[in-house]
């Protein structure tokens, strides 16, 4: 893959269409390569930017210590260990995107709306089954919870987030969390929503299908 080609941006069919900009983010959608000696989760199995691979880690983007409304929301709920904290996009299970402040902590996920600071859902890291990821370089990323419906959400700091939610899962008992890499693979939009996302490369970008099952 040439790496000196200009920065490229993945490509939508159906009814979703492209995640905005991030505001504070520093990933691009632009070409990876291989990383043949990951020690991550990934496993050289990944297309990688440079850009996550080197990037410092810092975890809470959001100074979430500093904000009362939302250390209001974790202390209800018994938290205060904030292992990371950034903007992403939450897909609906109709396709719609919207704007999420994501936070984890030792215990728990949480969804929580940047203009009211309220929260919109918590998830228990207990209830998680595992991560679904393809193998090029774009942000996209699936949560699955089993006991619920799924996430299916776009980070620019996608690498730390994955692991981050690795190495919470395996210091919090025997449990390894499961990432799957793969260039198709299925989540729960909704209770009664599956959908299917495939991801390609094409001219110019990666192309991105969503399909209802």
């Amino acid at each position: 893959m040439d790496r000196s080609k200009v920065q490229r941006r993945p490509k939508y069919d159906g009814d979703e269409s492209p995640p905005p900009d991030f505001d504070g983010g520093d990933e691009d959608h632009g070409a990876g390569d291989v990383d043949g000696g990951d020690q991550t989760p990934f496993a050289g199995g990944k297309v990688r930017r440079k850009a996550s691979r080197f990037r410092e880690h810092r975890g809470d983007y959001l100074h979430v210590s500093t904000r009362p409304g939302l250390m209001r929301i974790l202390e209800k709920q018994g938290d205060t260990s904030i292992l990371f904290a950034d903007k992403v996009l939450k897909f609906t299970g109709s396709g719609k995107m919207k704007r999420r402040i994501f936070i984890l902590t030792d215990f728990a996920i949480y969804l929580i709306d940047p203009e009211t600071e309220a929260m919109t859902r918590r998830i228990a890291l207990a209830a998680v089954e595992k991560m679904c990821l393809s193998k090029l370089s774009d942000n996209f990323f699936a949560i699955i919870i089993p006991t619920e419906y799924d996430l299916f959400m776009a980070s620019t700091r996608k690498t730390e987030l994955v692991q981050v939610m690795v190495d919470v899962t395996k210091s919090a008992s025997d449990y390894e969390l499961e990432v799957l890499l793969s260039n198709r693979f299925e989540y729960n939009a909704s209770a009664s929503l599956v959908k299917e996302v495939s991801f390609q490369e094409s001219e110019g970008g990666i192309k991105t299908k969503f399909l209802w099952k």
